[in-house]
């Protein structure tokens, strides 16, 4: 036990050396952890888009409609740019990007409004930005309900008739509140799985470019030379231990500075997170422990995890509801540490959940810790085992040349 520790501690200072030395290294395991989330913090700094350009088709041209157009320009959501006479004109501003909306009210809206029937404003917008559509249904959805609010006022007030007065009630009225998030900003549901993401993308960067590094400058053919590399599970928990510590400090800083520096709303208990991270820390380390013994080159580890970051953060359920991804590829994405992390983070962070209430994801992580442990050991044993033979080989071969 004595010597296991000893030789699992000159592995951890033996590997800090080597990655310390390694520039490359560094940048994908200091530089983008610590630059990565203020740069995806700050593009998405203003929360919710605001100020929409859209133009307007005023057919109408009535007090009513204009109080209509002048409303919906006056939301934080919508901006006026143009009043066009023709929906040629509006589509011209839609190709050159200057508007994302149009805004058409038919002729008959006065008068639909005044005989008390129901009248149609059209809302045509471009789907090149679904959060462009989003703020000006919600605009013009707001300035329907308040100018309708005020004309079942105005018929309640003075009803002609029995079934007049019956039909400017408002029989169920509804309040909503936005809950855990109360600016329904992007940020605030962007960035926490983003942040679990780069976390362990830049740990299968880093880990499989020191690997590919030793590959390619054989440094590895020097590894059973030196004493302590004798057993695989003192190399794998001396490695481990070093990113362990360097990423527990990086999930430190994420969760404290990025978090308050962008006022992203924050519910969770820092116990709470302790305990989650530590199992999501270790399986995205062993994960890319095992997947680097598949690497040969440190261009290869780039190509390969760098093209996994976009399909993984569909995968995960985040971007795309978990229930709508297809079976197969669900149970793909429960390989990865990224699912269970990403899941059980935004949950802690937006909901204040506890350990309890995200067990399916704590265990799941814990499981993945065990089972990347375990394989890891494995490989990297029957790696050693192939470079002493490699070595034994090529030494009886000097001797029979000396000889």
């Amino acid at each position: 036990m004595k010597r296991s520790l000893i030789n699992i501690i000159q592995i951890w200072m033996t590997e800090m050396r080597e990655i310390m030395r390694d520039k490359g290294i560094l940048v994908f395991i200091i530089f983008v952890p610590l630059c990565y989330p203020l740069l995806y913090s700050y593009v998405y700094t203003n929360e919710v888009v605001r100020d929409v350009p859209f133009a307007v088709i005023d057919d109408c041209n009535s007090a009513k409609s204009r109080e209509f157009i002048r409303k919906m320009d006056a939301t934080p959501d919508a901006k006026l740019v143009a009043h066009c006479n023709s929906v040629e004109e509006t589509q011209q501003l839609l190709k050159e990007s200057k508007i994302y909306g149009v805004l058409r009210i038919p002729k008959t809206f006065n008068v639909d409004i005044w005989r008390g029937e129901q009248t149609t404003v059209g809302l045509y917008c471009s789907m090149s930005s679904l959060l462009y559509y989003k703020a000006l249904l919600l605009a013009a959805n707001n300035v329907s309900l308040d100018i309708n609010r005020d004309i079942k006022v105005e018929q309640h007030l003075h009803p002609s008739t029995r079934e007049a007065e019956e039909i400017s009630r408002m029989p169920i009225e509804y309040s909503y509140v936005s809950l855990y998030n109360p600016q329904s900003g992007f940020a605030a549901f962007l960035i926490p799985p983003v942040l679990m993401l780069i976390i362990q993308q830049t740990l299968f960067l880093g880990i499989g470019m020191s690997m590919g590094n030793q590959r390619e400058k054989c440094l590895a053919h020097m590894l059973p030379k030196r004493k302590w590399y004798r057993r695989p599970f003192d190399i794998v928990m001396g490695k481990a231990i070093f990113y362990f510590v360097l990423y527990l400090l990086m999930a430190l800083y994420m969760y404290g500075a990025v978090t308050k520096w962008f006022c992203l709303p924050d519910l969770s208990d820092y116990w709470v997170f302790i305990q989650f991270i530590i199992p999501y820390i270790l399986a995205c380390i062993f994960m890319a422990m095992v997947l680097s013994v598949l690497v040969y080159r440190r261009e290869d580890c780039i190509m390969l995890f760098v093209f996994l970051s976009v399909p993984l953060l569909f995968m995960s359920g985040i971007s795309w509801p978990g229930s709508e991804i297809p079976t197969f590829w669900k149970y793909v994405s429960w390989l990865f540490p990224s699912t269970f992390g990403m899941n059980g983070y935004l949950r802690i962070m937006g909901t204040g959940a506890s350990i309890a209430d995200v067990q399916h994801e704590y265990i799941g992580l814990w499981c993945q810790v065990l089972v990347y442990a375990t394989l890891a050991c494995l490989m990297y044993g029957l790696r050693l085992k192939a470079i002493i033979k490699r070595l034994s080989s090529a030494e009886a071969r000097i001797r029979i040349y000396q000889g």
